[in-house]
C-alpha cells in the first residue's frame, strides 16, 4: 500500500475514534457543575473526584458551613451561581426551600431510600432529601480529663457543673448548622425558657465558639479541649484512628440530624446538577463517606455501610420536628435570642 493510502487510513480511524468519543456517554456528559458542600472535607473533595473521573464532568465545588451557605444562595438569589448543595445538617436546606431558593426533585431510585430520608422529601414539597443521619453527643479527650481529674459527661446535666469551666467548645449558631440542631433540640426538649437558662449556664463553661460544628472533633482529638459538643459520628473517627477519644450520647435524650441534599433553583447546570446528585445518592457516592472516616448512617439502603458508623438504636431521641425548626423566621428567632441572652453573657 501506498505510504499516501496508509496516512489516509490513519487519518480516517483518527476522525471515527474522534467521533465514537464525542458520541459515548461520559463525553456527553463532559461539562461542569458547580456545588457547595457541607459535609466534612475529605467527603466533599474525595466524592467530586470520583465523580469527575467516572462522568467527566468538572465538579466545581467549595466547603463551606450550612448557616454560610443560607446567606450566600439568599444573595445570589437573583442571579444562582450554585447548582447543587449537599450534605451538612437538613434544617438550613429546609429555610431556603421555603425562601423559594431550591428546585423541586423526586428521584425515581425513592424506594432505595430509608423512610426518614423520604420524610425530608416530602416535608419539602421535593427540595430537599435526606442525605445521611446522625445523633448530638459529647466527644471528650481522656487523657486531659484524667490528667485533670474530670469525670466523663454522660448527661447535659454534667456538662454545667462547675468543674467543666473553660473545658467545653461548642460551634456558634449564626454559621454552624450543628449548632443549631443543637438549640433546637434542646428548646423540644426541655422547654424554651428553661432550655435557655441550661444554654445561660454552659455558655460560662464554654471556652470558644467555633465557626464550623467539624472543628470540635479534631480539637477534642488533639487535646486542644478536653470536651467537644456535636454531632456523635465525628469524633468516632479519631478514636478508631487511636486518639485517647471517647463518646456519649446524653443521657437525658439528644437531638439530631437529618443531612440534606438539594438542587439551586436556576442552576445553570441543571442536567449535570442532577447527574451529580444522583450519584452522590447512589450506593457508590454514599460509601465514600466510610472510606474517608465520614461516619454518618446513609440514606441509600441498598448496600452494607461501613461497620465503623456508630449505631443509633442505643441512643435516646427527641422527637425532633423538622418541619417547625427548619422554618427560616423560627430559626432567626432562636438564634437572635441565643445572641441577646446566652452570647452576650460574661465567661
Amino acid at each position: 500500500m501506498r505510504p499516501f493510502a496508509i496516512r489516509n487510513i490513519a487519518a480516517l480511524a483518527a476522525c471515527a475514534g474522534a467521533v465514537a468519543l464525542l458520541f459515548s456517554p461520559d463525553a456527553a456528559a463532559q461539562g461542569t457543575v458547580n456545588a457547595l458542600c457541607s459535609t466534612d472535607a475529605g467527603w466533599c473533595e474525595t466524592a467530586a473526584a470520583a465523580f469527575t473521573r467516572e462522568t467527566g464532568i468538572r465538579v466545581q465545588q467549595a466547603h463551606k458551613g450550612t448557616g454560610e451557605i443560607g446567606a450566600q444562595l439568599r444573595a445570589e438569589a437573583a442571579n444562582p451561581k450554585t447548582d447543587i448543595w449537599w450534605g451538612g445538617t437538613g434544617d438550613p436546606f429546609l429555610q431556603a426551600a421555603e425562601q423559594g431558593l431550591l428546585e423541586a426533585y423526586r428521584p425515581a431510585y425513592i424506594n432505595d431510600l430509608h423512610d426518614w430520608s423520604v420524610r425530608q422529601y416530602a416535608m419539602s414539597q421535593n427540595m430537599v432529601g435526606g442525605f445521611y443521619t446522625s445523633a448530638i453527643g459529647f466527644g471528650f479527650n481522656t487523657d486531659l480529663l484524667r490528667k485533670k481529674k474530670l469525670r466523663e459527661p454522660k448527661c447535659w446535666a454534667d456538662l454545667v457543673k462547675p468543674e467543666y469551666r473553660g473545658e467545653i467548645e461548642i460551634s456558634h449558631p449564626a454559621s454552624s448548622g450543628t449548632a443549631y440542631t443543637i438549640i433546637a433540640g434542646l428548646v423540644q426538649q426541655m422547654g424554651e425558657d428553661a432550655a435557655f437558662d441550661y444554654l445561660k449556664k454552659l455558655h460560662r463553661n464554654v471556652t470558644s465558639y467555633t465557626r464550623s460544628g467539624q472543628a470540635q472533633a479534631p480539637n477534642v482529638a488533639k487535646g486542644e479541649v478536653a470536651i467537644g459538643v456535636s454531632f456523635i459520628f465525628g469524633f468516632e473517627r479519631w478514636r478508631y484512628d487511636k486518639f485517647p477519644v471517647r463518646t456519649a450520647a446524653p443521657c437525658e435524650g439528644t437531638g439530631y440530624e437529618v443531612g440534606g441534599i438539594a438542587l439551586v433553583k436556576g442552576a445553570r447546570n441543571k442536567e449535570n446538577a442532577k447527574r451529580y446528585y444522583d450519584w452522590l445518592m447512589s450506593p457508590a457516592g454514599q460509601a465514600i463517606g466510610g472510606q474517608v472516616g465520614s461516619l454518618q448512617s446513609p440514606a441509600n439502603k441498598t448496600f452494607k455501610p461501613d461497620a465503623r458508623i456508630p449505631s443509633m438504636s442505643d441512643v435516646k431521641l427527641i422527637k425532633y420536628d423538622f418541619e417547625k425548626y427548619g422554618r427560616a423566621a423560627e430559626r432567626k428567632r432562636l438564634i437572635d435570642r441565643w445572641t441577646r441572652e446566652v452570647e452576650s453573657q460574661p465567661r
